[in-house]
């Protein structure tokens, strides 16, 4: 399987923003223990704190992937784009978010992206990501 794993806004900062809700580890080190998890699996990463470029991404890779996994930041709050970008390609996308978005402020409990994508993992940390590869599998073996 081709996976692409898109994360948005300030995500570059895992492992030094608010490590007591986000944890201390950056994400490329995490994506290494993803890559040897999955080592049947090509996984690709993107990261963007530009909208725009998130929904070329999702355009570029969603017809030739086999799972999106995307963690919108806060985007997943207010870009109708990206929900729409998802919409628009074949490419089954999983949303994930590290912290359990409903336990938050108000305003994060509505994502817009939720019902373009297959499924939501949230409040499981890092560890988001494994289960939204884990679910993409089930989907695409669903379709075989």
């Amino acid at each position: 399987m081709k996976i692409q794993i898109i994360n948005g806004p300030n995500l570059n900062l895992l492992g030094k923003r608010e490590p007591g809700k986000y944890g201390s580890m950056p994400f490329d080190e995490y994506l290494t223990i993803l890559e040897e998890h999955f080592s049947d699996h090509e996984i690709d990463y993107y990261q963007s704190n530009v909208e725009g470029l998130i929904v070329d991404k999702i355009q570029e890779v969603g017809f030739s992937y086999d799972g999106i996994v995307i963690n919108a930041g806060a985007y997943t709050h207010t870009s109708i784009a990206i929900a729409d970008a998802l919409r628009s390609v074949k490419t089954p996308a999983v949303e994930v978010h590290i912290t359990n978005i409903l336990s938050r402020e108000e305003f994060r409990h509505i994502s817009f992206i939720a019902n373009a994508c297959k499924g939501s993992i949230m409040g499981f940390g890092m560890d988001s990501y494994r289960l939204g590869i884990e679910s993409l599998r089930v989907i695409n073996s669903e379709k075989e």
